[in-house]
């Protein structure tokens, strides 16, 4: 690891885990468990603080509704330990896309290659 890497992660926290939360998840981490996008989650031994480790981007909307619902004390018990029922109508848990070229565009919006045709509309011309 090169001395810009360190001082970068010593400061900021949208690359990855800092130097203090690595040190921190070293002394007291106790893993929990990981999901599907590679993200770790742990607590401590009392269970009185809980975490995350992205892998990647430190995005919340990265985390799924299982996982959040532990970290959140909605229920105890990790989706390792107790995986939650799913209806078969639920999708796949997706990332919040806003400000990506993925978000949704509806028609006619300026974001969109070709914007669609709208006949009903006939611009203004001055005369």
């Amino acid at each position: 690891m090169g001395i810009v890497t360190s001082l970068l992660r010593s400061v900021t926290w949208w690359n990855g885990q800092t130097l203090n939360t690595q040190f921190f998840t070293w002394r007291k981490g106790e893993k929990v468990g990981e999901d599907t996008q590679g993200n770790i989650f742990y607590r401590n031994a009392d269970d009185s603080k809980r975490w995350v480790i992205f892998n990647g981007e430190a995005e919340a909307s990265r985390i799924s509704p299982d996982w959040h619902g532990w970290l959140h004390r909605t229920w105890n018990e990790p989706p390792t330990d107790r995986p939650l029922a799913h209806k078969p109508w639920e999708k796949p848990h997706q990332e919040n896309l806003t400000g990506t070229p993925l978000a949704y565009a509806p028609a006619g919006s300026m974001r969109r290659a070709k914007p669609a045709d709208r006949g009903d509309y006939e611009a203004w011309s001055p005369e």
